[in-house]
């Protein structure tokens, strides 16, 4: 019987009713076996007695008793297939927690491998065996472990949800489509999914673009921070600068004052000392005539005294010290006049220390700045790398084109600003003539020129030893030195044009209140060779950052 038992198909032991190893199995007269329980139950059910396999159909319920045979055969086999889901359940997994456990598994459970959406169970691979043997079960739908079946099924019609319904947006079963969603746009389950995990896509594609836009404003917030820490950091340092050097100017007129009033004290001292240094000297010589004349009076020898009487009568000369007097000092408007010349000299030291401080600071916007051959008048030599530009006896036969100048000779840069600050240095050094500021896109810049705000030009020039600043009227500039070296910052936000003699730290000109609405360009004119005084070339320089 155990050799037998190897042979033994679980197919032929399954009850076609439960679809479960037989209990009581008896043999109905067509020759069929059932379950005692379950041929009986679907007899009660039935009016009229059928077979469930042949739907033979007859009158009058035979009656059933247990084949013994089939019924030792499937004993058997239930043994046998426990024994074997005992061994083997020590190698399957069993169920940890998050996992979907196997529905026939009794006792230990056993992880599941596949759900079954007509039988809505799930179960391990032992008890997944008759679905993937039996002609019967092989055609029932296996999927992936799910813990909700029923919420695979319509809760309405008790059918697997395989439709979608596009009209009302829901899953669906075959029979919704027949009765509640006739009209409606329904389609099979894969080209919802497919549609929705399309549009999934989207909205992940979406939101990953949102949280880069996001983590960008992060960084620019980060970076804004950085920047205004920076800007804090250096407006500290800068005011610990001003204040430190205020500060040394106050103790140094301080200390300078007191010097003042303890040298006066130290005159009037010494003045004193020498006056009673000198009357001491004349009380000296008056006590020893007193003493001489004591003595000669008390003489009895009236030749010796008639002869020293002379001599000893008269006091011995001494200076008239009745007009003389020891005057103090006086103090008054000593400390105002003190105060007054440390205010003149705060005052100017104030103004050189804010214009280096603001110097160092438009110097942070330090930008590229290269000159652009194709607007350079005909009679300038342009260096090859931008950077420096001379005026040239020889005209050079040159296009024409819309952006030279043709009777100024001038040279705009490469470089446009239509908004924030910009800043460049140009060496000047050596130069008798030169023309320095920025202008806007739409300047004239054929024939005659007319160079004032009005018409687009904001600069500063040098001819004939005199500087001038085209303010339309042109204003004259008084500068204590010559620059060498020029800075021309502008504010285009702000409207404001400033240039800076940068090695004295010294503000030259400002022009503000400005209405900037086009492209603004730095502007260059080198001035001709003034008989050849003049032949050293503008030089746009790089910036020399100081701490």
């Amino acid at each position: 019987m155990s050799a037998a038992s190897c042979l033994l198909i679980e197919d032929q032991f399954l009850c076609s009713i439960c679809l479960d190893v037989f209990t009581d199995p008896v043999t109905i007269p067509c020759g069929h076996n059932f379950c005692k329980a379950c041929i009986s139950e679907h007899w009660d059910v039935d009016v009229q007695c059928q077979w469930p396999n042949c739907k033979e159909v007859f009158n009058i319920k035979p009656e059933l008793r247990v084949n013994t045979f089939i019924s030792e055969m499937a004993a058997q086999f239930r043994q046998s297939a426990q024994q074997k889901a005992s061994s083997s359940s020590s190698e399957q997994q069993v169920v940890k927690p998050g996992e979907v456990p196997c529905d026939a598994c009794t006792g230990t459970r056993l992880k599941a491998l596949k759900s079954c959406m007509v039988c809505l169970a799930s179960y391990c691979e032992t008890h997944l065996e008759p679905h993937l043997t039996m002609s019967g079960l092989k055609r029932h739908q296996l999927i992936d472990p799910e813990e909700n079946l029923e919420g695979r099924m319509c809760v309405k019609h008790d059918k697997q949800l395989e439709l979608f319904c596009k009209t009302d947006q829901v899953c669906v079963c075959m029979l919704c489509t027949v009765l509640d969603h006739k009209t409606h746009d329904v389609v099979p389950l894969k080209e919802g999914y497919e549609g929705k995990k399309a549009e999934l896509g989207k909205t992940e594609a979406e939101i990953q673009q949102m949280i880069q836009k996001r983590r960008l404003k992060i960084q620019e917030m980060s970076r804004s921070v950085e920047l205004s820490k920076e800007g804090a950091d250096r407006e500290i340092a800068d005011g610990v600068q001003v204040f430190t050097a205020l500060k040394e100017s106050v103790e140094r007129s301080q200390a300078e004052l007191i010097d003042t009033i303890k040298e006066k004290q130290r005159e009037t001292e010494e003045q004193a000392e020498g006056f009673i240094k000198e009357l001491e000297q004349e009380i000296s010589e008056l006590k020893k005539r007193s003493s001489e004349v004591e003595q000669l009076s008390r003489s009895e020898d009236q030749l010796h005294l008639l002869q020293s009487f002379t001599s000893r009568n008269a006091a011995p000369p001494t200076k008239n010290w009745t007009e003389v007097r020891v005057r103090p000092p006086s103090y008054e408007g000593t400390v105002v006049r003190a105060v007054t010349q440390l205010e003149e000299t705060l005052s100017k030291q104030m103004k050189k220390l804010l214009v280096e401080v603001e110097l160092k600071r438009v110097q942070q916007y330090e930008k590229e700045v290269t000159l652009d051959s194709d607007t350079a008048h005909p009679n300038l030599i342009l260096s090859h790398d931008g950077k420096q530009v001379k005026f040239g006896d020889v005209q050079k036969n040159l296009p024409n084109n819309p952006e030279r100048f043709d009777t100024c000779a001038r040279v705009l840069a490469k470089q446009s600003f239509s908004s924030g600050t910009f800043y460049y240095e140009v060496q000047v050094k050596g130069k008798t003539m030169w023309v320095l500021g920025v202008v806007r896109e739409s300047i004239n810049r054929k024939g005659k020129i007319t160079a004032s705000p009005q018409d687009g030009y904001w600069i500063i020039w040098l001819i004939k030893n005199e500087y001038s600043a085209f303010a339309g009227p042109s204003v004259c500039l008084s500068l204590k030195s010559q620059p060498e070296k020029v800075g021309v910052f502008v504010d285009y936000e702000e409207g404001v044009v400033s240039f800076y003699d940068v090695d004295a730290a010294a503000l030259i000109y400002s022009f503000t209140g400005c209405c900037f609405k086009e492209k603004l360009y730095p502007h260059f004119g080198p001035g001709n060779d003034d008989g050849g005084k003049n032949y050293a070339p503008l030089i746009i320089s790089p910036v020399n950052h100081t701490e």
